[in-house]
């Protein structure tokens, strides 16, 4: 055998002559280690000494005497003496056209039992986001097929908006419809947190089990807390890949709460201080991290993202929903009380906004859609009166106006989870409604 082909093979032994730590004190969440320098982020392969037992995991602190490991799967089956050896992997996945149609967990192995994925480009789980001076304006409109989105709430291809609702209100029905209807060549989901059963629910009844172009990144509410925190960088450098390679990528997560619910975790057993309902300062910082890697860069394609926030008890100032306002172009609010009337999906059309929609569509447009949102208000502002029969028609003749379109104003509101509607439709029946 050559000298060239024994270096060869001794290059492709793992952990030959490496360094390595020892762990020192275990707790739940987090192991500490002795023996090694590391940084900040780096990984790490957690082997036990008496089984076969590895894990990966990723620094996450360090202090003069050693340093802080988080885990990304669990600490049962370690103990104090284990061995901590410095892995080569770094922060990076495969990623690739092979991953189209399939789900995945967020090192992309398999979750479909449909064989392996072969990818050989690596992409790095953490990125900078794309600078401001190289953002292009956002001046294309981008269709979801969802009435009440695309006519009174227009989204731009770029956009970042969020979906704000309790739990029950509908978010995961939402999805599904603009994942099956948006005008996307490439669709990139990430269920960051979820109970395990609504993966395969959301796949075959919101989704209809179709996965063609789409890519599907899993960390269920039982994974650990590292491995929910990265699922969701991990989906947003899959899209990043197909972006930076010209495509218009739609990249939905469900949800944002937990994703910082999973940070608080790791947050507080660090010793971080914990701020408001328990978050301490790091799950506030890293929301932009992640929204702020969406958008749409000169010369390349496009991430149009939707991310889904959990408002515990309809509250809208819990402080995730508060900080992910600030943070996104727009956000759009489901109601319960509209869940009551039976209109679906149940968008609050006066509480949502959408920050790009006078840059993407016409004046016309922004009038009707104008329009509508005045005639809808009006009868929320007189419902009571309307209901117990106080209000006498001819007092106010707009009032009388919005009286008469109020069936035609909620059909239009109202919209079958199977059924998809054409952008152009939409606009001509938002015209014809508003129209005297």
């Amino acid at each position: 055998m050559s000298l060239k082909n024994i270096q060869n093979r001794l290059a492709k032994k793992p952990n030959l002559f490496s360094v390595f730590g020892v762990i020192t004190r275990i707790n739940a969440n987090n192991i500490e280690i002795s023996g090694l320098r590391p940084s900040i982020g780096d990984i790490v392969k957690i082997a036990s000494i008496d089984s076969d037992k590895t894990e990966l995991g990723m620094i996450t602190g360090l202090n003069q005497n050693g340093a802080s490991v988080s885990p990304f799967g669990f600490v049962e089956g370690f103990k104090v003496g284990d061995r901590v050896y410095a892995s080569d992997q770094g922060m990076s996945i495969p990623v690739g056209e092979a991953l189209l149609g399939r789900v995945v967990d967020p090192f992309m192995n398999p979750k479909d039992d449909k064989g392996p994925i072969d990818c050989t480009d690596l992409a790095p789980i953490m990125r900078a986001p794309i600078p401001a001076m190289k953002r292009g304006l956002i001046n294309e409109c981008f269709s979801v097929g969802v009435k009440s989105i695309d006519g009174l709430l227009t989204c731009g291809k770029g956009q970042k908006l969020g979906i704000f609702a309790g739990s029950g209100v509908g978010k995961s029905t939402l999805m599904g419809m603009i994942v099956k209807n948006a005008a996307a060549p490439i669709k990139v989901i990430a269920l960051i947190g979820e109970r395990g059963r609504e993966v395969p629910e959301f796949i075959q009844k919101n989704l209809g089990g179709d996965l063609s172009n789409t890519v599907i990144v899993v960390a269920t509410s039982d994974d650990s807390s590292l491995m929910r925190k990265y699922g969701a960088f991990c989906a947003m450098s899959v899209a990043e890949y197909f972006k930076d390679k010209g495509q218009d990528v739609l990249f939905m997560m469900d949800s944002v709460t937990r994703f910082a619910m999973a940070q608080r975790e790791i947050g507080l057993a660090l010793g971080e201080p914990p701020t408001s309902k328990g978050y301490p300062p790091s799950a506030l910082t890293l929301l932009p991290q992640l929204m702020e890697r969406a958008g749409k860069e000169e010369g390349k394609g496009s991430i149009t993202a939707f991310f889904t926030v959990l408002v515990e008890g309809d509250d809208m100032s819990d402080p995730i929903a508060d900080q992910s306002r600030s943070i996104l172009d727009g956000h759009i609010v489901l109601s319960r009380e509209l869940t009551d009337f039976g209109i679906y999906p149940p968008i609050n059309i006066l509480n949502s906004a959408s920050r790009v929609m006078n840059d993407v569509t016409t004046k016309e447009h922004r009038q009707n859609a104008s329009k509508f949102k005045r005639l809808f208000s009006m009868l929320k502002e007189n419902e009571v009166l309307i209901r117990i029969g106080a209000y006498q028609k001819g007092v106010d003749k707009e009032l009388d106006y919005a009286i008469n379109k109020k069936s035609a104003m909620d059909e239009f509101m109202k919209q079958s989870p199977d059924e998809g509607v054409k952008f152009n439709q939409t606009i001509d029946m938002l015209a014809k409604i508003v129209s005297n």
